[in-house]
């Protein structure tokens, strides 16, 4: 068996890592562990308010004739292949809210983390 050439880096995993390095400063394999851990937790994030959204049939800060509403946030630690990060999951009045990125009381994130690394790699953008 041969050896498998390296396929050249595309120029949208230069820019990620680019940006990468400017915003988080990064200088060392620590500093990479933490941007990642940051970016992972801040991911997870946006995906809970995307389904709250989408369980309430609204965004934030919109109105609705839809008596369930938005009612805070509750804090929840994770831990993951690159440690531990706190999340805020959040709550709907009702109590109807089940979270399927991360499902209430489930702490492991490790399966996500890797499907969530493989999105930026092929080029999800940092930008909001």
């Amino acid at each position: 068996m041969g050896r498998r050439k390296r396929e050249p880096m595309s120029e949208g995993k230069k820019n990620i890592i680019g940006m990468l390095l400017e915003e988080y400063d990064i200088r060392t394999a620590k500093d990479i562990e933490d941007a990642l851990k940051d970016l992972l937790g801040g991911t997870i994030q946006e995906m809970l308010e995307s389904e709250m959204d989408e369980h309430l049939g609204y965004g934030a800060y919109e109105r609705s004739d839809n008596p369930d509403y938005r009612n805070g946030k509750k804090t929840k630690k994770i831990r993951g292949n690159f440690g531990e990060t706190e999340i805020e999951v959040p709550q709907d009045r009702d109590g109807t809210f089940e979270p399927k990125v991360v499902k209430k009381r489930q702490k492991d994130i490790s399966g996500i983390e890797q499907k969530i690394i493989s999105l930026y790699a092929k080029g999800m953008t940092l930008a909001k």
